[in-house]
């Protein structure tokens, strides 16, 4: 099987991956959380990535803080890209399962962000609302989880070929 961590041609299909992820995620978050549900704002949702880093400084910081938190996100999104574009070679059920294993990935995207990432950001954070973790998890699947597995299928199918 081919390795696109050995393949620099892997490179640009790895980041675009990665942003198409991270905005598909920002968009469905914003719909959702702002448009649809009028919970917070798309200014919120971002200054709440960045204060991550910069804690409660983040929501005072306008601008200049939803920037860092878009930084920060898209960060975060290619991180789980490569982890993927790693694993793919060497998991044949992700290589047979391309959708049930974008749901997969997306679900423990949603588990690694809920129980480790963002309560040792926010000491001790864990979500409490199954509603809002539903839909959480929800989005980061259809707008993360699959797109990721899908792209690193065609492309190692493409490389393959090739």
């Amino acid at each position: 099987m081919h390795q696109a961590m050995n393949d620099r041609a892997a490179v640009p299909t790895i980041i675009l991956a990665a942003m198409l992820a991270g905005l598909l995620d920002l968009v469905a978050a914003i719909i959702v959380y702002s448009i649809l549900m009028d919970k917070t704002t798309a200014l919120t949702i971002l200054q709440s990535v960045a204060s991550g880093v910069f804690g409660k400084a983040a929501y005072a910081g306008g601008i200049k803080m939803a920037v860092y938190g878009v930084i920060f996100h898209f960060i975060i999104s290619l991180i789980f890209t490569i982890f993927y574009f790693y694993a793919y070679p060497k998991l044949a059920f992700l290589r047979k399962e391309r959708i049930f294993s974008g749901i997969v990935y997306g679900t423990f995207i949603w588990l690694v962000m809920n129980f480790i990432v963002l309560p040792l950001a926010f000491a001790g954070l864990f979500p409490s609302d199954i509603l809002a973790s539903l839909i959480g998890m929800a989005i980061v699947i259809v707008a993360v989880g699959i797109p990721i597995s899908l792209i690193a299928h065609f492309y190692y199918r493409r490389s393959i070929s090739n």
